[in-house]
């Protein structure tokens, strides 16, 4: 049986998606609650387990202030790009409970969690004589094998979260309106009850989703928030979308994160109607393009207003739930040298949210004989690191949203232009930053299982189809923001068909080219390259091979009817003093894998000069168009960042690494004319 196709299994998907956002990955379940777990303090009455931090292996210089006010975790609006008044929402990060529900058998791993009712008397049969664990107050959001969320624990498949939920007067003294409770991202998959009635399943590790409580809340009474959880990871018999998460860390595969890791917040909204959700974008003619969605699916009248530094310059009035375009005149446009973003007002009915914008636009087209990706009509050599988005402290999450800044201000000031966002996706605070900056963002979608790179583990055809299904949700989720300009389907084969002449990067790459024309396809980086998508894109370390007429096993020769580009590359690596070290004897054992290993920093800068010499070379005789260096940070057992794991020893030489990253963009730019 072929994978089913992937804009069938897209429509085929609609009447499971919440109508709260059309790219949503909520699955509305039925009104079942589960059964409190009954446990040491299961119930509910006895007082959990107080919240304390634990220790981290390596810390960063944000680690100490997490956890030390917990109502001040997080903060910030999650969603900049869809927000209302601030009367209208309320974080819900902070101290939450939590329990080891103990999915130790196979039979309770491999559970439709979507149906569970954990039903468990005092004898603790939950597990065929497991027992769920003591509860423990945690800090949301967290990773539960960080320190950060006091839980500390590795190899977790189920547990329950849960809160109790307190609103602001007006919210439940104002008729006419709705409560919505949002999860930025649960690891992986969620069933969410208030007051033990079922209000949604998503399933997904890495995206947003929506409940409508409404209906479940009681007023003047104490009302709960639970959410059910199981995250497989790697597990054996599980096929998803994980990128390098594992629960055996060697080398390139890391740590785990488990749970609610992704801020939740709640929100007032207009009962009978309101915006769900809203695409937009605007290219380098001053064209916007938009679709407001509205919670009711009926058309409804809105009116647009786009602001320049408060200042309107454009208005318009069109119907909800269909596409409409309008001119914004002579407007400045968005690039890495000028990061101008413009704001946005919707108003429907009694509903306002405001948004933003950024003017660009991405295409390709042959320069001086070479195909070239083009950012406002002109060739724009990108160069910048991959950035895995770990952290010693919070594993997936940083601790702080000025440490998450903090790695994009370096990649900035070294004078790269772009970052690709490697098989990850962050909070969407992360490509707000990146909007702000200046920062070209190629997004790889989090692949699966990476053993089948190299073998014929291949996904089933319902595997093959969730992997699509989730692709299309980071699309729809991710697209409004100008930053990002290349989607990628699949990093060196993890995951990827490639048996028969199957090759299901074809249709997918149609397909995203359906939910998204304005950018650009890298269906495979790296390598098992059948021809698919933008970009003919070469993996080697620790010298580039990027679109010249050699290459190395296994990469094919270069397209010269794709854009020629460096997907990885360099890899130096540099043993680090042990106070910066991620001391896991694991990771320890592993660091010889590293690409190459330099003695002393002197060393370290001169091989990398060397490298990106090389690359300049390239630039200037063949058809490169842009390289992406191996990485930002040492990840785990991976000591070959431009700065260590815990980002307290930047190990390139600054000057050197702008003037070499600018020979690149004079090369390129000479090589165009």
């Amino acid at each position: 049986m072929a994978p089913l196709s992937f804009l069938s299994l897209s429509l085929s998907l609609l009447p499971l998606l919440t109508p709260l956002s059309h790219a949503s990955a909520i699955r509305p379940g039925a009104a079942n609650p589960p059964k409190i777990p009954i446990g040491p303090n299961g119930s509910g009455e006895r007082q959990p387990q107080p919240y304390a931090p634990q220790p981290a292996l390596l810390t960063t210089e944000w680690t100490a202030s997490v956890g030390a006010d917990p109502s001040d975790h997080w903060p910030q609006h999650p969603r900049p790009q869809l927000k209302r008044d601030d009367k209208w929402w309320q974080t819900l990060n902070g101290i939450w409970r939590y329990q080891n529900l103990n999915f130790a058998s196979s039979a309770r791993m491999n559970v439709n969690v979507s149906t569970l009712t954990p039903d468990v008397d005092g004898e603790g049969d939950y597990d065929k004589g497991g027992m769920s664990t003591e509860e423990k107050e945690t800090l949301i959001p967290s990773c539960i094998e960080s320190g950060f969320s006091g839980i500390q624990e590795m190899n977790v498949t189920g547990m329950l979260f849960k809160r109790t939920l307190e609103f602001p007067d007006n919210w439940m003294n104002e008729t006419g309106r709705r409560v919505l409770i949002h999860f930025e991202a649960v690891d992986y998959e969620a069933v969410v009850y208030v007051n033990d009635k079922k209000l949604g399943h998503n399933v997904g590790g890495y995206f947003r989703f929506t409940v409508d409580a409404t209906d479940a809340l009681k007023k003047g009474e104490r009302n709960e928030l639970q959410v059910v959880v199981r995250d497989p990871t790697d597990e054996p018999g599980f096929y998803t979308p994980h990128g390098k998460q594992t629960r055996t860390p060697s080398h390139i595969f890391y740590t785990p994160c488990t749970g609610i890791w992704q801020s939740v917040w709640m929100e007032s909204v207009p009962r009978d109607n309101y915006v769900g959700d809203l695409d937009v974008s605007a290219d380098m003619e001053g064209k916007v393009t938009m679709t407001v969605y509205s919670s009711s699916k009926t058309t409804t009248p809105v009116k647009i207003s786009v602001l320049a530094n408060g200042t309107e310059v454009a208005t318009h009035d069109a119907s909800s739930n269909q596409a409409f375009s309008f001119q914004v005149p002579d407007p400045k446009l968005w690039s890495p040298d000028s990061p101008t973003l413009y704001n946005i007002s919707v108003t429907m009915g009694n509903d306002r949210i405001t948004s933003y914008t950024g003017f660009r636009t991405i295409s390709k087209g042959v320069v001086n004989g070479i195909q070239r990706p083009l950012l406002n009509g002109k060739f724009v050599f990108q160069f910048g690191p991959l950035d895995q988005g770990y952290w010693p402290d919070g594993i997936y999450l940083p601790p702080t949203e000025e440490a998450m800044i903090y790695d994009l201000d370096l990649i900035k000031s070294l004078g790269m232009n772009m970052v690709r966002k490697h098989i990850k996706v962050e909070p969407q605070l992360y490509y707000y930053a990146c909007d702000r900056l200046g920062l070209l963002v190629i997004q790889d979608m989090p692949s699966m299982r990476p053993a089948a790179s190299l073998a014929t583990d291949f996904p089933t055809p319902a595997q093959q189809a969730e992997f699509e299904r989730q692709l299309s949700v980071m699309v729809n989720q991710l697209k409004h923001h100008p930053s990002i300009i290349t989607w990628v389907i699949y990093n060196e084969g993890w995951g990827q068909i490639h048996d028969d002449g199957n090759y299901p990067e074809f249709h997918i790459t149609d397909a995203i080219r359906a939910l998204d024309p304005t950018r650009l396809i890298d269906s495979v980086t790296g390598w098992f390259d059948h021809g698919a998508g933008d970009f003919h894109d070469n993996h080697h370390y620790a010298s580039p091979e990027c679109g010249t007429p050699w290459q190395s096993s296994p990469n094919t020769p270069y397209d010269p009817n794709r854009i020629g580009f460096q997907g990885e590359f360099g890899g130096v690596g540099h043993i680090p003093d042990s106070e910066n070290l991620w001391p896991d004897p694991k990771a320890i054992a592993t660091i010889p894998e590293t690409y190459e290993i330099t003695p002393d920093l002197d060393t370290y800068n001169y091989r990398t000069h060397v490298l990106l010499g090389e690359l300049r070379a390239q630039v200037e005789r063949y058809a490169c168009s842009g390289a992406v260096y191996t990485q930002t940070t040492d990840v785990e057992g991976e000591v070959n960042g431009l700065v260590t794991y815990d980002r307290r020893v930047v190990r390139v030489n600054v000057t050197q690494w702008q003037s070499d990253i600018q020979a690149l963009y004079d090369a390129a730019e000479q090589r165009a004319s």
